[in-house]
Protein backbone atom coordinates (compact mmCIF):
# COMPACT_ATOMS: atom_id res chain seq x y z
CA UNK A 1 0.00 0.00 0.00
CA UNK A 2 1.26 3.45 -0.94
CA UNK A 3 2.69 5.41 1.97
CA UNK A 4 3.11 8.75 0.20
CA UNK A 5 1.79 10.61 -2.82
CA UNK A 6 4.71 9.65 -5.07
CA UNK A 7 4.16 5.95 -4.40
CA UNK A 8 0.45 6.40 -5.10
CA UNK A 9 1.18 8.07 -8.44
CA UNK A 10 3.59 5.26 -9.32
CA UNK A 11 0.83 2.73 -8.60
CA UNK A 12 -1.92 4.55 -10.49
CA UNK A 13 0.18 5.52 -13.52
CA UNK A 14 -2.19 8.19 -14.86
CA UNK A 15 -2.60 11.08 -12.43
CA UNK A 16 -5.33 12.73 -14.52
CA UNK A 17 -7.52 9.63 -14.38
CA UNK A 18 -6.81 9.23 -10.68
CA UNK A 19 -8.00 12.75 -9.89
CA UNK A 20 -10.90 12.77 -12.37
CA UNK A 21 -12.27 9.62 -10.72
CA UNK A 22 -11.61 10.64 -7.13
CA UNK A 23 -14.26 9.41 -4.71
CA UNK A 24 -13.90 12.46 -2.47
CA UNK A 25 -17.24 14.00 -3.40
CA UNK A 26 -18.04 17.71 -3.57
CA UNK A 27 -15.99 20.21 -1.62
CA UNK A 28 -17.56 20.78 1.81
CA UNK A 29 -17.46 23.97 3.85
CA UNK A 30 -17.51 22.35 7.29
CA UNK A 31 -19.41 23.05 10.52
CA UNK A 32 -21.14 26.29 9.48
CA UNK A 33 -24.83 25.56 8.70
CA UNK A 34 -25.75 25.37 5.05
CA UNK A 35 -28.28 28.19 5.37
CA UNK A 36 -29.52 30.44 8.16
CA UNK A 37 -32.42 31.97 6.21
CA UNK A 38 -31.91 31.01 2.57
CA UNK A 39 -29.00 31.43 0.19
CA UNK A 40 -30.76 34.07 -1.96
CA UNK A 41 -31.47 36.31 1.05
CA UNK A 42 -27.93 35.83 2.33
CA UNK A 43 -26.39 36.68 -1.06
CA UNK A 44 -28.47 39.86 -1.30
CA UNK A 45 -27.41 40.92 2.20
CA UNK A 46 -23.75 41.42 1.21
CA UNK A 47 -24.92 43.79 -1.55
CA UNK A 48 -27.84 45.54 0.20
CA UNK A 49 -27.28 45.52 3.99
CA UNK A 50 -24.56 43.51 5.71
CA UNK A 51 -23.48 39.92 6.15
CA UNK A 52 -21.52 37.99 8.74
CA UNK A 53 -19.20 35.41 7.21
CA UNK A 54 -17.96 32.68 9.54
CA UNK A 55 -14.59 31.61 8.10
CA UNK A 56 -13.50 29.74 11.20
CA UNK A 57 -13.55 26.20 9.90
CA UNK A 58 -12.77 25.75 6.20
CA UNK A 59 -9.19 27.06 6.02
CA UNK A 60 -5.82 26.06 7.46
CA UNK A 61 -4.02 28.39 9.86
CA UNK A 62 -0.30 27.78 9.38
CA UNK A 63 1.77 29.62 11.99
CA UNK A 64 5.44 30.50 11.39
CA UNK A 65 7.72 32.22 13.88
CA UNK A 66 11.42 32.86 14.31
CA UNK A 67 14.25 34.68 12.53
CA UNK A 68 14.01 32.39 9.49
CA UNK A 69 10.28 32.82 8.89
CA UNK A 70 10.56 35.76 6.49
CA UNK A 71 13.22 34.00 4.42
CA UNK A 72 10.98 30.93 4.17
CA UNK A 73 8.20 33.11 2.79
CA UNK A 74 10.49 35.02 0.44
CA UNK A 75 11.99 31.80 -0.93
CA UNK A 76 8.58 30.28 -1.69
CA UNK A 77 6.43 33.25 -2.74
CA UNK A 78 6.22 35.28 -5.93
CA UNK A 79 5.47 38.33 -3.75
CA UNK A 80 8.02 40.94 -2.79
CA UNK A 81 8.89 41.13 0.90
CA UNK A 82 10.97 44.30 0.63
CA UNK A 83 8.23 46.08 2.58
CA UNK A 84 6.03 43.94 4.80
CA UNK A 85 5.71 45.60 8.21
CA UNK A 86 3.97 44.22 11.27
CA UNK A 87 0.17 44.66 11.21
CA UNK A 88 -0.16 44.28 7.45
CA UNK A 89 -1.28 41.39 5.28
CA UNK A 90 -0.92 40.30 1.68
CA UNK A 91 -2.24 37.68 -0.67
CA UNK A 92 0.58 35.14 -0.76
CA UNK A 93 1.09 33.04 -3.90
CA UNK A 94 3.64 30.19 -4.04
CA UNK A 95 4.64 28.53 -7.30
CA UNK A 96 6.34 25.26 -8.16
CA UNK A 97 9.64 25.19 -10.08
CA UNK A 98 7.63 24.97 -13.32
CA UNK A 99 5.97 28.33 -12.57
CA UNK A 100 2.57 26.79 -11.90
CA UNK A 101 0.54 28.14 -9.00
CA UNK A 102 0.28 25.86 -5.95
CA UNK A 103 -2.46 27.88 -4.26
CA UNK A 104 -2.96 31.21 -2.59
CA UNK A 105 -3.97 32.53 0.79
CA UNK A 106 -3.81 35.53 3.06
CA UNK A 107 -0.53 36.04 4.93
CA UNK A 108 -0.77 37.99 8.18
CA UNK A 109 2.28 39.64 9.77
CA UNK A 110 0.94 39.54 13.32
CA UNK A 111 4.08 40.47 15.30
CA UNK A 112 7.84 40.71 14.82
CA UNK A 113 8.95 37.43 13.16
CA UNK A 114 5.44 35.97 13.57
CA UNK A 115 3.31 35.15 10.54
CA UNK A 116 0.11 33.23 9.83
CA UNK A 117 -0.84 31.81 6.43
CA UNK A 118 -4.60 31.29 6.05
CA UNK A 119 -5.84 29.30 3.07
CA UNK A 120 -6.46 25.87 1.64
CA UNK A 121 -4.20 22.92 2.35
CA UNK A 122 -1.83 22.94 -0.67
CA UNK A 123 -0.21 26.30 0.18
CA UNK A 124 0.13 25.39 3.86
CA UNK A 125 1.55 21.96 2.98
CA UNK A 126 4.13 23.52 0.66
CA UNK A 127 5.24 25.93 3.40
CA UNK A 128 5.42 23.19 6.03
CA UNK A 129 7.48 20.95 3.75
CA UNK A 130 10.08 23.65 3.12
CA UNK A 131 10.10 24.71 6.77
CA UNK A 132 10.90 21.13 7.81
CA UNK A 133 13.39 20.28 5.07
CA UNK A 134 14.99 23.59 4.08
CA UNK A 135 17.12 24.30 7.14
CA UNK A 136 15.22 27.41 8.17
CA UNK A 137 15.41 28.79 11.70
CA UNK A 138 11.65 28.70 12.10
CA UNK A 139 9.03 27.13 14.33
CA UNK A 140 5.69 26.14 12.82
CA UNK A 141 2.25 24.98 13.89
CA UNK A 142 -0.36 23.50 11.54
CA UNK A 143 -3.92 24.24 12.64
CA UNK A 144 -5.82 22.14 10.11
CA UNK A 145 -9.27 22.92 8.76
CA UNK A 146 -12.15 21.39 10.67
CA UNK A 147 -13.29 17.91 9.59
CA UNK A 148 -15.88 17.93 6.83
CA UNK A 149 -18.00 15.40 8.67
CA UNK A 150 -17.26 15.52 12.42
CA UNK A 151 -20.22 13.21 13.27
CA UNK A 152 -20.60 14.70 16.72
CA UNK A 153 -16.91 14.80 17.61
CA UNK A 154 -15.53 17.90 19.29
CA UNK A 155 -14.12 20.51 16.93
CA UNK A 156 -11.38 22.93 17.95
CA UNK A 157 -9.54 25.68 16.12
CA UNK A 158 -6.86 28.05 17.36
CA UNK A 159 -8.80 31.08 16.11
CA UNK A 160 -12.35 32.04 15.29
CA UNK A 161 -12.41 34.12 12.10
CA UNK A 162 -15.32 36.33 11.02
CA UNK A 163 -15.92 38.97 8.38
CA UNK A 164 -18.45 41.78 8.51
CA UNK A 165 -19.15 42.92 4.95
CA UNK A 166 -21.67 45.01 3.03
CA UNK A 167 -22.79 48.64 2.76
CA UNK A 168 -23.84 48.71 6.42
CA UNK A 169 -20.70 47.02 7.71
CA UNK A 170 -19.04 50.14 9.06
CA UNK A 171 -21.99 51.38 11.16
CA UNK A 172 -22.11 47.91 12.74
CA UNK A 173 -18.37 47.98 13.43
CA UNK A 174 -18.63 51.42 15.04
CA UNK A 175 -21.57 50.31 17.17
CA UNK A 176 -19.53 47.34 18.37
CA UNK A 177 -16.59 49.63 19.13
CA UNK A 178 -18.75 52.21 20.89
CA UNK A 179 -17.60 55.06 18.67
CA UNK A 180 -15.87 56.05 15.41
CA UNK A 181 -13.40 53.55 13.95
CA UNK A 182 -10.69 54.71 11.57
CA UNK A 183 -10.92 53.14 8.13
CA UNK A 184 -7.31 52.04 7.94
CA UNK A 185 -5.74 51.18 4.61
CA UNK A 186 -6.74 48.03 2.79
CA UNK A 187 -5.03 44.91 4.19
CA UNK A 188 -3.82 46.78 7.28
CA UNK A 189 -4.51 45.38 10.73
CA UNK A 190 -5.74 46.86 13.99
CA UNK A 191 -7.54 46.09 17.24
CA UNK A 192 -11.08 46.40 18.57
CA UNK A 193 -12.69 45.60 21.91
CA UNK A 194 -15.90 43.60 21.48
CA UNK A 195 -17.91 42.27 24.42
CA UNK A 196 -14.97 42.96 26.69
CA UNK A 197 -12.45 41.00 24.57
CA UNK A 198 -9.59 42.31 22.47
CA UNK A 199 -10.10 41.41 18.81
CA UNK A 200 -7.58 41.59 15.97
CA UNK A 201 -8.86 43.15 12.76
CA UNK A 202 -7.95 43.28 9.07
CA UNK A 203 -9.41 45.83 6.66
CA UNK A 204 -10.92 43.69 3.94
CA UNK A 205 -13.74 43.86 1.41
CA UNK A 206 -14.95 40.57 -0.04
CA UNK A 207 -18.35 42.01 -0.91
CA UNK A 208 -16.93 45.15 -2.52
CA UNK A 209 -17.62 47.43 0.43
CA UNK A 210 -15.38 48.49 3.34
CA UNK A 211 -15.43 45.74 5.95
CA UNK A 212 -13.34 43.99 8.55
CA UNK A 213 -12.05 40.52 9.19
CA UNK A 214 -11.99 39.73 12.91
CA UNK A 215 -10.20 36.99 14.80
CA UNK A 216 -9.30 35.87 18.28
CA UNK A 217 -9.19 32.76 20.51
CA UNK A 218 -11.62 30.07 19.40
CA UNK A 219 -13.09 29.88 22.91
CA UNK A 220 -14.60 33.34 22.28
CA UNK A 221 -16.32 32.31 19.05
CA UNK A 222 -19.91 32.17 20.30
CA UNK A 223 -19.73 35.29 22.44
CA UNK A 224 -18.20 37.45 19.69
CA UNK A 225 -20.62 36.11 17.09
CA UNK A 226 -23.63 36.90 19.31
CA UNK A 227 -22.34 40.42 19.93
CA UNK A 228 -21.91 41.08 16.19
CA UNK A 229 -25.39 39.83 15.33
CA UNK A 230 -26.96 41.81 18.15
CA UNK A 231 -25.21 45.03 17.10
CA UNK A 232 -26.04 44.42 13.46
CA UNK A 233 -29.72 43.62 13.86
CA UNK A 234 -30.90 47.20 13.29
CA UNK A 235 -28.71 47.40 10.18
CA UNK A 236 -30.11 44.25 8.58
CA UNK A 237 -27.14 41.96 9.11
CA UNK A 238 -27.58 38.36 7.97
CA UNK A 239 -25.44 35.44 9.11
CA UNK A 240 -24.17 33.76 5.95
CA UNK A 241 -24.39 30.00 5.60
CA UNK A 242 -21.92 27.78 3.79
CA UNK A 243 -24.12 27.56 0.73
CA UNK A 244 -24.13 31.29 -0.02
CA UNK A 245 -20.58 31.85 1.24
CA UNK A 246 -19.10 29.58 -1.40
CA UNK A 247 -20.69 31.66 -4.17
CA UNK A 248 -19.52 35.15 -3.20
CA UNK A 249 -16.45 34.74 -5.38
CA UNK A 250 -18.67 34.77 -8.49
CA UNK A 251 -19.19 38.49 -7.90
CA UNK A 252 -15.76 39.37 -6.51
CA UNK A 253 -13.77 37.44 -9.12
CA UNK A 254 -11.42 35.19 -7.12
CA UNK A 255 -10.79 31.67 -8.50
CA UNK A 256 -10.49 29.72 -5.25
CA UNK A 257 -9.12 26.27 -6.07
CA UNK A 258 -6.51 25.99 -8.82
CA UNK A 259 -4.95 22.56 -9.13
CA UNK A 260 -1.60 22.63 -7.28
CA UNK A 261 1.16 22.32 -9.88
CA UNK A 262 3.09 19.63 -8.00
CA UNK A 263 2.32 16.36 -9.82
CA UNK A 264 5.22 16.85 -12.25
CA UNK A 265 8.30 19.06 -12.14
CA UNK A 266 11.83 18.64 -10.87
CA UNK A 267 13.56 17.31 -7.79
CA UNK A 268 11.82 19.76 -5.43
CA UNK A 269 8.37 18.59 -6.46
CA UNK A 270 9.37 14.92 -6.28
CA UNK A 271 10.67 15.33 -2.73
CA UNK A 272 7.44 17.14 -1.86
CA UNK A 273 5.35 14.26 -3.23
CA UNK A 274 7.45 11.79 -1.23
CA UNK A 275 6.79 13.91 1.87
CA UNK A 276 3.02 14.17 1.30
CA UNK A 277 0.73 11.40 2.59
CA UNK A 278 -1.08 9.06 0.23
CA UNK A 279 -4.47 10.20 1.52
CA UNK A 280 -3.99 13.98 1.76
CA UNK A 281 -5.62 16.79 -0.20
CA UNK A 282 -3.24 16.45 -3.16
CA UNK A 283 -3.98 12.71 -3.43
CA UNK A 284 -7.78 12.85 -3.33
CA UNK A 285 -8.46 16.30 -4.80
CA UNK A 286 -11.20 15.77 -7.42
CA UNK A 287 -10.85 17.29 -10.89
CA UNK A 288 -14.24 17.86 -12.50
CA UNK A 289 -15.43 19.28 -15.80
CA UNK A 290 -15.51 18.70 -19.53
CA UNK A 291 -11.86 19.50 -20.24
CA UNK A 292 -9.88 16.26 -20.62
CA UNK A 293 -6.18 15.90 -21.25
CA UNK A 294 -3.83 13.03 -20.45
CA UNK A 295 -1.16 15.58 -19.52
CA UNK A 296 -1.61 16.90 -15.98
CA UNK A 297 0.48 19.94 -16.91
CA UNK A 298 -2.47 21.16 -19.01
CA UNK A 299 -4.42 21.68 -15.78
CA UNK A 300 -1.82 23.96 -14.20
CA UNK A 301 -2.23 27.74 -14.21
CA UNK A 302 0.41 30.45 -13.92
CA UNK A 303 0.04 33.72 -11.95
CA UNK A 304 -0.99 35.81 -14.96
CA UNK A 305 -3.81 33.45 -15.86
CA UNK A 306 -5.29 33.77 -12.37
CA UNK A 307 -4.90 37.55 -12.19
CA UNK A 308 -1.83 37.49 -9.94
CA UNK A 309 0.65 38.80 -12.50
CA UNK A 310 1.29 42.04 -10.67
CA UNK A 311 2.26 40.06 -7.56
CA UNK A 312 5.27 38.64 -9.41
CA UNK A 313 8.35 40.52 -8.29
CA UNK A 314 11.83 39.51 -9.46
CA UNK A 315 13.53 41.42 -6.65
CA UNK A 316 14.28 38.14 -4.84
CA UNK A 317 15.04 34.51 -5.58
CA UNK A 318 12.08 32.15 -5.21
CA UNK A 319 11.00 28.73 -6.39
CA UNK A 320 9.57 29.10 -9.88
CA UNK A 321 11.39 32.33 -10.71
CA UNK A 322 13.39 30.88 -13.61
CA UNK A 323 10.23 29.52 -15.25
CA UNK A 324 8.27 32.73 -14.74
CA UNK A 325 11.05 34.90 -16.17
CA UNK A 326 10.68 33.01 -19.46
CA UNK A 327 6.97 33.82 -19.73
CA UNK A 328 5.72 36.74 -21.83
CA UNK A 329 2.81 38.14 -19.75
CA UNK A 330 1.20 39.77 -22.80
CA UNK A 331 0.51 36.39 -24.43
CA UNK A 332 -0.98 34.63 -21.40
CA UNK A 333 -4.58 33.75 -20.86
CA UNK A 334 -6.55 36.32 -18.87
CA UNK A 335 -9.15 36.01 -16.13
CA UNK A 336 -12.73 36.91 -17.12
CA UNK A 337 -16.31 36.32 -16.07
CA UNK A 338 -18.56 34.33 -18.38
CA UNK A 339 -22.24 35.34 -18.28
CA UNK A 340 -24.24 32.23 -19.14
CA UNK A 341 -27.17 32.33 -21.54
CA UNK A 342 -30.47 32.16 -19.62
CA UNK A 343 -32.19 29.81 -22.07
CA UNK A 344 -29.31 27.31 -22.11
CA UNK A 345 -28.96 27.40 -18.33
CA UNK A 346 -32.71 26.87 -18.03
CA UNK A 347 -32.38 23.64 -20.03
CA UNK A 348 -29.79 22.39 -17.56
CA UNK A 349 -31.81 23.36 -14.49
CA UNK A 350 -34.99 21.68 -15.74
CA UNK A 351 -33.30 18.52 -17.02
CA UNK A 352 -33.51 17.03 -13.54
CA UNK A 353 -37.21 16.43 -14.23
CA UNK A 354 -36.72 15.29 -17.83
CA UNK A 355 -38.00 11.73 -17.78
CA UNK A 356 -37.24 10.99 -21.45
CA UNK A 357 -33.44 10.93 -21.35
CA UNK A 358 -30.35 11.03 -19.16
CA UNK A 359 -30.45 14.83 -18.88
CA UNK A 360 -27.46 17.04 -18.18
CA UNK A 361 -24.91 17.09 -15.38
CA UNK A 362 -26.68 18.35 -12.26
CA UNK A 363 -26.25 22.08 -11.65
CA UNK A 364 -26.42 22.69 -7.90
CA UNK A 365 -27.43 26.07 -6.51
CA UNK A 366 -25.87 28.48 -5.97
CA UNK A 367 -22.44 26.81 -6.42
CA UNK A 368 -22.51 24.31 -9.27
CA UNK A 369 -18.98 22.91 -8.87
CA UNK A 370 -19.09 19.19 -8.13
CA UNK A 371 -15.40 18.55 -7.48
CA UNK A 372 -12.51 20.37 -5.86
CA UNK A 373 -10.86 21.86 -8.97
CA UNK A 374 -13.15 22.65 -11.89
CA UNK A 375 -12.12 22.65 -15.56
CA UNK A 376 -14.83 23.09 -18.21
CA UNK A 377 -13.77 23.68 -21.81
CA UNK A 378 -14.46 27.13 -23.28
CA UNK A 379 -14.78 26.95 -27.06
CA UNK A 380 -15.16 29.59 -29.77
CA UNK A 381 -17.39 29.67 -32.85
CA UNK A 382 -14.93 27.44 -34.72
CA UNK A 383 -14.99 24.81 -32.01
CA UNK A 384 -11.49 25.62 -30.80
CA UNK A 385 -10.68 25.48 -27.10
CA UNK A 386 -9.89 29.04 -26.01
CA UNK A 387 -9.94 28.66 -22.25
CA UNK A 388 -11.13 26.99 -19.08
CA UNK A 389 -14.18 27.77 -16.97
CA UNK A 390 -13.07 27.18 -13.38
CA UNK A 391 -15.85 28.21 -10.97
CA UNK A 392 -19.58 28.20 -11.75
CA UNK A 393 -22.82 29.16 -10.07
CA UNK A 394 -25.71 31.57 -9.75
CA UNK A 395 -25.95 34.89 -7.93
CA UNK A 396 -29.28 36.28 -6.79
CA UNK A 397 -27.83 39.79 -7.00
CA UNK A 398 -27.19 39.54 -10.74
CA UNK A 399 -29.98 36.97 -11.28
CA UNK A 400 -27.92 34.99 -13.73
CA UNK A 401 -25.48 32.13 -14.07
CA UNK A 402 -21.83 33.08 -14.06
CA UNK A 403 -18.50 31.35 -14.21
CA UNK A 404 -14.96 32.54 -13.63
CA UNK A 405 -12.63 31.56 -16.44
CA UNK A 406 -9.23 32.05 -17.94
CA UNK A 407 -9.30 32.60 -21.73
CA UNK A 408 -6.82 33.32 -24.51
CA UNK A 409 -5.47 36.87 -24.40
CA UNK A 410 -7.02 37.82 -27.74
CA UNK A 411 -10.60 36.87 -26.79
CA UNK A 412 -12.33 40.27 -26.38
CA UNK A 413 -14.84 41.36 -23.78
CA UNK A 414 -18.28 40.98 -25.35
CA UNK A 415 -17.41 37.92 -27.42
CA UNK A 416 -19.80 34.96 -27.35
CA UNK A 417 -18.25 31.62 -26.50
CA UNK A 418 -19.55 28.21 -25.41
CA UNK A 419 -18.94 26.49 -22.09
CA UNK A 420 -19.09 22.72 -22.47
CA UNK A 421 -21.00 21.54 -19.40
CA UNK A 422 -20.78 17.87 -18.38
CA UNK A 423 -18.18 15.13 -18.48
CA UNK A 424 -17.31 12.88 -21.38
CA UNK A 425 -16.70 10.11 -20.78
CA UNK A 426 -18.76 10.23 -17.59
CA UNK A 427 -16.43 9.65 -14.66
CA UNK A 428 -17.00 7.47 -11.62
CA UNK A 429 -17.08 10.40 -9.18
CA UNK A 430 -19.81 10.17 -6.58
CA UNK A 431 -21.14 13.53 -7.75
CA UNK A 432 -21.63 12.43 -11.36
CA UNK A 433 -24.47 10.36 -12.85
CA UNK A 434 -24.93 9.41 -16.52
CA UNK A 435 -25.67 12.55 -18.53
CA UNK A 436 -25.27 14.31 -21.85
CA UNK A 437 -23.01 17.27 -22.48
CA UNK A 438 -24.40 20.64 -23.50
CA UNK A 439 -22.64 23.64 -25.03
CA UNK A 440 -23.84 26.70 -23.11
CA UNK A 441 -23.66 30.09 -24.78
CA UNK A 442 -21.85 32.67 -22.66
CA UNK A 443 -20.68 36.26 -23.06
CA UNK A 444 -17.12 37.15 -22.09
CA UNK A 445 -17.47 39.83 -19.40
CA UNK A 446 -15.29 41.81 -16.98
CA UNK A 447 -13.94 40.46 -13.73
CA UNK A 448 -15.20 41.28 -11.17
CA UNK A 449 -18.59 40.99 -12.83
CA UNK A 450 -20.45 43.00 -10.20
CA UNK A 451 -20.22 46.71 -11.02
CA UNK A 452 -20.20 47.61 -7.33
CA UNK A 453 -17.14 45.46 -6.73
CA UNK A 454 -15.28 46.86 -9.75
CA UNK A 455 -15.90 50.39 -8.51
CA UNK A 456 -15.48 49.94 -4.76
CA UNK A 457 -12.87 47.25 -4.33
CA UNK A 458 -9.47 48.54 -3.22
CA UNK A 459 -7.41 49.68 -6.18
CA UNK A 460 -9.04 47.15 -8.49
CA UNK A 461 -7.38 44.36 -6.48
CA UNK A 462 -9.36 41.61 -8.14
CA UNK A 463 -8.11 42.79 -11.54
CA UNK A 464 -4.77 44.45 -10.93
CA UNK A 465 -3.64 42.60 -7.84
CA UNK A 466 -2.28 45.74 -6.17
CA UNK A 467 -1.54 45.04 -2.54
Amino acid sequence: MAENLQQLLDEKGNVVQMLRNSQLGAYIYPIVPTEFSNWRREQKAWRETAVLYDQTHHMVNFFMSGPGALKLLSDTGINSFANFPVDTAKQFVPTASNGGVIGDGILFHEAENEYVYVGRNPGANWLQFHAETGGYDVETRYDDRSPSRPYGQAVHRDYYRFQIQGPNAWPIIEKLAGGPVEKVKFFHMGHLTIAGSSVRTLRHGMAGMPGLELWGPYADHGRIRDAILEAGAEFGIEPCGARAYSSNTLESGWIPSPLPAIYTGGEIERRFREWLPADGYEAINAIDGSFVSDDIDDYYTNPWELGYGSFVKFDHDFIGRDALEKIDPTTQRKKVTLAWNDEDLGKILTSVIDRSGPGYQFFDLPNANYGSSNFDSVIDADGQNVGLSMFTGITANERRGLSLATVDHDVPIGAEVRVLWGESPNTSKKTVEPHEQIAVRAVVSPVPYAETVRQEYHGGWRTTGKL
